[in-house]
């Protein structure tokens, strides 16, 4: 396993001990493999980041706490390190802790253990339920700033949310599909991966009200908890299509569009309509391939850099600023496709 770090850096990384780094390196025994998962999964991390690590500053250790399919944390992960040499004055580093699905213990274990062991902020997704709630109580007890990213938890002492405003984005999506829907029959799917984010809820919330207001004869289908995973998402999507057989469009609030489409194409129904959101690797390549409509986006390096901003004035690295405001909202097409990350 070779690398050019010291040990203590692996171990503050990787948020071990630094006689645990010690017995993976050298290949002892005593460790489990989820153990020698987390040194690997660090090393990578400082290698990625090690231009940032060279530069001359104050240094910030950031959590990313991340409960979300794997195509958007590599592309919020891929964001924060595009990001990471303009951070100054500070110099910051970031460990990550994504997860899929999974009982709602787990994460509240996870911030739990960065209370701990310390951390100068948190940017988490996560489903807004009690237990995250007092989660981020006591991180905020603790001293470590806790910041929200893309789906917020407001009844929480976080510092602040960062992303679209998510009301705003449902009715941009109503919008878009009454004006390509047209006056062709049809009902509309909304597809949400969980009924527990509330990003989702408020999208769901705008996006019905606004088609209740332009369209009030078009009937919505909701379907929830594919937890935006392609391997769930197709029986759930096949099984409303086989039940329903007016569906002609698409909004999808939580992803896993693959499957979604591959449940239409299997029927052999045609999707006439699919908004959806989040340029990650899978809805770029749909997009390019003109079968997705439109994607609802917003620019994630801008998140990260605003989140980081915040930790930072938290712990006076930055001057005050004013709150802050939601992100843009960009209607994306095969057409207008931003440059991507790296």
């Amino acid at each position: 396993m070779g690398h050019p770090f010291p040990i203590r850096e692996i171990a503050r990384q990787a948020g071990l001990s630094e006689a645990t780094v010690d017995r993976v390196l050298n290949g002892r025994g005593g460790v489990r493999e989820s153990t020698a998962r987390e040194v690997r999964q660090a090393i990578a991390d400082l290698d990625r980041q090690r231009t940032q690590v060279r530069l001359v500053g104050r240094t910030f250790m950031i959590d990313i706490v991340m409960q979300t399919p794997e195509r958007f944390s590599t592309a919020v992960r891929a964001a924060l390190e595009a990001e990471l040499p303009a951070l100054h004055p500070a110099v910051v580093r970031s460990r990550f802790h994504f997860r899929e699905t999974g009982p709602v213990e787990e994460l509240t274990r996870t911030l739990d253990r960065i209370g701990r062991r310390g951390s100068q902020g948190v940017i988490l997704k996560a489903p807004d339920v009690p237990e995250i709630t007092a989660a981020v109580a006591r991180l905020a007890e603790s001293g470590i700033p806790v910041v929200t990213l893309v789906t917020d938890l407001p009844s929480t002492p976080r510092l602040a949310y960062v992303g679209i405003d998510n009301r705003a984005a449902g009715a941009t999506a109503a919008y878009l599909m009454g004006q390509w829907l047209g006056n062709r029959p049809g009902h509309v799917l909304t597809s949400l991966s969980s009924g527990f984010f509330r990003n989702e809820e408020e999208r769901e919330m705008g996006f019905r009200s606004a088609m209740r207001a332009r369209h009030p004869e078009r009937t919505l289908v909701e379907l929830a908890e594919g937890q935006g995973l392609d391997a769930t998402q197709y029986d759930l999507v096949r099984a409303v299509l086989e039940r329903d057989p007016e569906i002609r469009a698409v909004y999808s609030i939580g992803g896993g569009n693959i499957a979604t489409l591959r449940a239409f194409e299997d029927l052999g129904r045609q999707c006439a309509v699919f908004v959806a959101h989040d340029l990650d690797h899978d809805n770029t390549r749909l997009l390019r391939e003109h079968r997705l409509s439109a994607v609802l986006h917003h620019d994630l390096r801008q998140d990260m850099r605003e989140a980081c901003h915040i930790v930072m004035r938290a712990h006076g690295a930055l001057p005050p600023a004013g709150p802050t405001l939601p992100s843009a909202i960009q209607v994306v097409t095969p057409y207008n496709m931003p440059t991507p990350i790296g």
